[in-house]
Order: structure tokens, then C-alpha cells, then sequence
């Protein structure tokens, strides 16, 4: 199973229309974003993805029932657990604000930092795909993970 993953996209329309684009170009099975949409008017641009997704909120999301309510009850708040195949998946936006007996998990999803990033402990992955809006460090980037081998990468759209 091919999972895409985005964070931090802050109203940056073009960026996420770049970022779904990619996702259903290379066929992902499911989508999460680690939060940080900001404003409603973002999330029709992400339900253009072909697959199903997932979010959680993030420290810049301001209109929470708004973004709740358009997206269908797809985002919520940190963390959200939950299994897709084998694999047990922690989403969350700020990953020092995860409880540390929550970490048990084979994928833990974050953002918050705009750091692209993958770190694998013993069993686990870590994965942060930087930032998709691009405002704070100029580069857009998003994941892609194979979730049966746990293998990722980031890529600049």
C-alpha cells in the first residue's frame, strides 16, 4: 500500500493543487496531512484527491469547525491512531506534544517543523514531508511511503 503524505500547506492553493496532482499521478491508496490547512477554502482543493484521506489539526488552523465541517469530519484534532493494512499509524502535527507512551506505533506522521525528514528506529519510521506551502523555506515538498516495506520518500513539487 502507497501512502502520500503533506503538512503545513498554509493556503497555499497552488501548492496543494501541485500536491493532489502528484498523489493521484503516482497512485497513492490513502493521503494524511499533518495539519496546518489554515483556512476552509483549501480543503475542496485536497478532496480533488482520488484517494481517501485524513487529517489532524495544527497550531495555525484557525477556523476549526469550518474546516471540520468541509472536509466531512476527514481532520481532527492530535493524534490520530489508527491501522491501515498491518501497520498501526500515528498522525499528529507537532510530534513533541505526542505523549510518550502513544509513540508505540510502526508510522508516525508529523509536521510543524517544515523539515522534511525520515528517521527509522528499530521498527519504526518517522516522517515528516516538510512543508507543501513553501512560505517559510521556498521549497515544497511532500512524501510518498510504502507502508508494507516502510520505505519513504520526500519529493519537490
Amino acid at each position: 500500500m502507497r501512502i502520500g503524505i503533506f503538512s503545513d500547506s498554509h493556503d497555499n492553493i497552488l501548492k496543494i493543487q501541485s500536491a493532489v496532482r502528484f498523489f493521484n499521478k503516482n497512485k497513492v491508496d490513502f493521503v494524511f496531512h499533518a495539519g496546518d490547512y489554515v483556512a476552509p477554502f483549501t480543503i475542496p482543493k485536497i478532496q480533488a484527491l482520488t484517494s481517501q484521506w485524513r487529517g489532524v489539526f495544527g497550531n495555525n488552523d484557525g477556523e476549526r469547525d469550518g474546516l471540520v465541517k468541509i472536509s466531512g469530519g476527514r481532520i481532527q484534532e492530535a493524534p490520530l491512531v489508527t491501522s491501515l493494512g498491518k501497520r498501526r499509524i500515528i498522525l499528529v502535527h507537532d510530534l513533541s506534544a505526542l505523549n510518550p507512551r502513544l509513540k508505540k506505533a510502526d508510522l508516525i506522521i508529523f509536521g510543524h517543523t517544515h523539515k522534511p525528514e525520515i528517521i527509522k528506529r528499530a521498527n519504526q519510521v518517522f516522517i515528516n514531508p516538510g512543508e507543501c506551502g513553501g512560505w517559510l523555506t521556498r521549497e515544497s515538498t511532500v512524501a510518498i511511503l510504502e507502508l508494507d516495506t516502510l520505505t519513504g520518500k520526500i519529493y519537490a513539487i
